[in-house]
């Protein structure tokens, strides 16, 4: 599963959310749908994070690398 883009993560998160809001899953199936949403959330937060870094440092015009700070 870790080897999925940011997208096909994202989708694969709405398609059991959809499923578990139908409610018509089992209990054991519901934990284990859980279960892969939270894996799947966690695959999405870390791409985000790596997609964060790599823009964290903006090029200014005389090539002198600066932090980016999303924060401010």
């Amino acid at each position: 599963m870790q080897d999925l883009s940011f997208e096909e993560s994202l989708e694969k998160l709405e398609e059991i959310v959809n499923k578990l809001e139908n409610g018509d899953v089992p209990l054991d199936d519901a934990i284990e749908e859980f279960k892969n949403a939270m894996d799947l959330v966690k695959i999405c937060n870390d791409k985000l994070n790596a997609a964060e870094e790599s823009i964290a440092k903006i090029v200014e015009d005389n090539g002198k690398l600066i932090e980016f700070n999303s924060n401010e």
